[in-house]
């Protein structure tokens, strides 16, 4: 199984991700090691990313998620996904589940301010929510309020993972 957790920049996905992964024993993958250079390049600049900016990356992502999916390899991707489309392409079988990210713009930009040394421009947060398009349902993602201390939010997240997989 591939677990995605998705949300704007900001929201805590790698370190939520990554603190679902040690508690599963699952591989962890953060999606922002998957962008082409010139992306990081045009966000470090503070400016927006296209669809068509995203597609080598998304399609890195799907052929990550792939491999995990044919050797059996349980893992959790952080990925911003932010559109149903971007989610569609990341879904490569019933083995990939998604995970919502839910904050608050205020909360959010303070996060973005306290983090050091990550190319994402805080200016970008506004695309961000522009381009999110929140999921309409469990089918398409779980979603869960950002708030909590991100190991209690972990854990929340794992056990819910549990319930539903027998992990």
């Amino acid at each position: 199984m591939v677990v995605v957790i998705w949300g704007v920049a900001g929201v805590g996905k790698t370190t939520v991700g990554q603190l679902v992964a040690k508690e599963l024993g699952w591989e962890f993958c953060d999606g922002d090691n998957f962008h082409p250079a010139a992306n990081i390049a045009k966000m470090k600049r503070g400016e927006a990313l296209t669809d068509e900016d995203r597609q080598p990356w998304l399609a890195r992502l799907r052929e990550k998620i792939e491999v995990s999916i044919a050797s059996g390899e349980n893992a959790i991707m952080a990925c911003s996904a932010l559109k149903k489309k971007y989610r569609d392409q990341l879904r490569a079988g019933p083995e990939v589940k998604f995970i919502f990210l839910r904050g608050s713009r205020s909360r959010i930009t303070e996060q973005i301010k306290s983090r050091r040394g990550h190319f994402f421009d805080p200016d970008l947060l506004d695309s961000q929510f522009s381009d999110l398009e929140k999921p309409t349902s469990r089918a398409d993602s779980l979603t869960f309020e950002i708030g909590d201390e991100p190991q209690t939010l972990a854990k929340k997240i794992s056990a819910s993972l549990r319930k539903q997989t027998q992990v």
